[in-house]
């Protein structure tokens, strides 16, 4: 998928580990896990505004777009 969650370098960024994000935003350790692996499809709004509040961050900051490369012809 070209959308890449990049959690985990944001983290990184402000010092912070995955549990004390998921105490600060009300979800569990696990579902950090999923956010920071890229295992998940999708991340609701609120999630996301949570994540960027308690990180101080923009959406663009954690969420990046690296389209496939294209088959040469």
């Amino acid at each position: 998928m070209p959308i890449v969650m990049e959690l985990d370098v944001m983290l990184a960024r402000r010092k912070m580990r995955s549990r004390e994000l998921a105490e600060r935003i009300g979800i569990t350790e696990q579902n950090v896990s999923l956010l920071k692996s890229g295992k998940v499809k999708g991340i609701r709004f609120e999630t996301l505004d949570k994540i960027c509040k308690a990180l101080d961050c923009q959406p663009g900051d954690i969420l990046l777009y690296r389209p496939a490369s294209e088959p040469e012809t």
